[in-house]
């Protein structure tokens, strides 16, 4: 579980334990949430001792996801401690936000490094774990993927087109990877979570906690599907993205064609292309974007 020391990552480590799984808590530690300030041991080492305290099995590892060696040090970690890798959970991840004219390429680099390639770090190594293990027995493993995306993919998110562009790539590695090692038992899927976390104390600033009850926003409403996405029970699940929040699931369809024009022609003009287009757009207010979770009835968070 990468990004575990904190927030979302944390509450799932600790569902997966109360599940009965082994956890290798990740998570590089830097007190901000951009990514700076020094590493530090102490919220993985934290994760990590309060599920033993409960009686679980879990130990630490503070290496970075991005780095292409520490994610294999991560992986192989838990495949010595353990005997073997069953479910990777990718949640690691940080913010730099600003608008796409001001955005820094520094700032973009770095949001795409942890979120998406360190997706791929992970995803790679467990993946080529799962594709062994297959050969070897000659038959399918049990292997899940649970990845974190966002509704900033889904819906749009003008300050944050590095973590929209992360986000949605997710997306994409998680469909590939679910065509890929569904033949070894292996499931992929996606999740776009809504939960107040140190993430996201901006977004949910006026939404204040309530004084009894479980807050609707708390990480605790999305750990259940990431332990029931890395359970036997959804076998049948693969390839899929599902937004959770609150005591409520959505499973997100694929894009789907909305209208369809043709061509008299061998091919489109530019005239041709004005005449079915633009009354096909005209009662859209200027500036709005299709987004597909307009069709879920959900507002971006």
């Amino acid at each position: 579980m990468t990004g575990a020391g904190r927030g979302l990552g944390r509450a799932e480590a600790l569902e997966l334990a109360r599940l009965g799984a082994a956890v290798v808590v990740n998570d590089f530690g830097q007190p901000g949430r951009d990514g700076s300030g020094e590493a530090s041991a102490g919220p993985a080492e934290e994760v990590a001792a309060e599920i033993r305290a409960a009686g679980g099995k879990a130990l630490a590892h503070t290496g970075d996801v991005a780095d292409f060696q520490q994610a294999r040090g991560l992986v192989e970690l838990a495949i010595g401690e353990f005997g073997q890798l069953d479910i990777l959970v990718n949640n690691a991840g940080i913010l730099r936000d600003r608008m796409v004219f001001s955005m820094t390429e520094g700032e973009w680099d770095a949001v795409i490094r942890v979120h998406l390639k360190g997706h791929f770090n992970t995803t790679h190594f467990a993946a080529a774990h799962w594709r062994e293990r297959s050969k070897a027995v000659g038959a399918p493993v049990y292997g899940r993927i649970v990845n974190t995306s966002s509704e900033a993919f889904l819906a749009g998110s003008a300050g944050q087109p590095n973590y929209a562009a992360a986000k949605g790539g997710i997306v994409g590695l998680t469909t590939s990877t679910a065509l890929a090692l569904a033949k070894y038992g292996v499931t992929a899927n996606a999740i776009c979570p809504r939960a107040r976390t140190r993430m996201t104390e901006d977004v949910f600033a006026g939404f204040e906690q309530p004084a009894d009850g479980l807050d609707p926003l708390a990480p605790e409403h999305v750990a259940p599907l990431v332990g029931y996405l890395a359970s036997p029970a959804a076998a049948r699940v693969n390839g899929q993205l599902l937004v959770v929040h609150g005591g409520m699931v959505a499973v997100v369809d694929r894009p789907r064609v909305q209208a369809k024009f043709d061509s008299k022609q061998d091919t489109f003009t530019y005239d041709e292309l004005d005449a079915v287009l633009t009354p096909h757009y005209a009662d859209r207010p200027p500036g709005e974007t299709f987004a597909a979770a307009e069709v879920l009835g959900l507002k971006r968070a």
